[in-house]
């Protein structure tokens, strides 16, 4: 008897696509309750120009990680097989991560 070519299993993702869409969701949103905290405290008592740069920057910085993150789910969602992430992609996610913690380090201290 031969055998013939190995039969490759089918992939059977399950709901690891559903569980990481949700964790970006919830990254996000927990990225959102840190920018608002930070422009709470950025824009508390007397308005000063570095405390509004401080709330401009946390804005943007969440604004540009929201719009990665929606990407990522967005790629998620579109096929059975998502694409893995990009290294260039995560990078950039780490890098908005940290400069966020910085900037409301920075405004509690």
């Amino acid at each position: 008897m031969s055998a013939g070519p190995p039969v490759e299993p089918v992939r059977d993702p399950g709901l690891q696509p559903e569980r990481t869409r949700l964790a970006w969701r919830r990254t996000t949103l927990s990225g959102a309750v840190a920018a608002v905290l930070a422009m709470k405290t950025a824009l508390h008592g007397s308005l000063s120009v570095a405390g509004i740069v401080a709330c401009a920057l946390c804005c943007g910085l969440w604004l540009a990680f929201l719009a990665l993150a929606h990407r990522r789910i967005h790629a998620l969602s579109a096929s059975p097989e998502p694409t893995p992430l990009a290294p260039r992609h995560a990078a950039a996610m780490v890098l908005f991560t940290m400069a966020l913690a910085v900037c409301g380090a920075a405004l509690v201290l």
